[in-house]
């Protein structure tokens, strides 16, 4: 196995709480479940469409775009028209910093490895999530989907971020919580640890890095 000389991370459900309390956060406040919102999605879309999630998060439509079609759709399914426009501000309030896995990060960037962020996110949710932690103080480079046209796990994004840190794809290792994208991160070359829960991502990413598996 070649050398670790970079870290991929992603941001949602790694270096933050999961995801799915977030979501969960969203549903209560408006009172749609899992199922409606995904219904709701995929509402009027025509074979072989992808999901406007999906090209809200490459930037090609805004942030009210999608809510407006999100609504549309809720509101042919339930009679009425739910209001999301808190989505983001509730979505936000009920996600944590992961701090065990930032204080990681951080030990990795001091170590002297090349710190890659790597995230599917949205254009207009950036001062959110860039002010839950130091962003700038632990990653070198910050791939954000919305900003470049591409989402994991396309292959383009994987490629995209080994042309900014400037190292061969088995030199990085990649972190992520959903199995798919560590698989598109596989494909371009890289060696990928899923993010299941600290202790055993920890574990796993100080073994790939070479280092013990406690810090010092």
């Amino acid at each position: 196995m070649a050398e670790i000389k970079a870290i991929v991370c992603d941001f949602g459900g790694v270096l933050t709480t999961p995801l799915l309390s977030a979501f969960a956060a969203v549903q209560d406040e408006v009172g749609v479940s899992a199922e409606n919102l995904g219904r709701a999605m995929r509402e009027g879309l025509q074979e072989g469409e992808e999901l406007p999630l999906f090209r809200l998060e490459r930037g090609e439509i805004s942030e009210d775009e999608f809510l407006d079609r999100l609504e549309d759709g809720l509101e042919s399914l339930l009679g009425h028209r739910p209001h999301l426009r808190r989505f983001r501000h509730t979505f936000f309030g009920a996600l944590d910093p992961n701090e065990p896995m930032i204080e990681l990060m951080r030990e990795l960037r001091a170590s002297g490895l090349k710190m890659a962020m790597l995230t599917n996110n949205v254009r207009e949710w950036e001062p959110l999530w860039r002010s839950m932690l130091p962003v700038d103080e632990i990653f070198e480079e910050i791939v954000d989907s919305a900003f470049v046209g591409c989402r994991k796990p396309e292959r383009r994004i994987y490629e995209l971020t080994l042309e900014r840190i400037g190292m061969p794809a088995e030199a990085c290792l990649f972190v992520d919580d959903l199995p798919h994208n560590c698989e598109g991160a596989k494909a371009v070359g890289m060696s990928a640890v899923h993010f299941r829960d600290n202790e055993q991502a920890i574990g796993e990413i100080r073994a790939a890095v070479g280092q013990a598996s406690a810090a010092g």
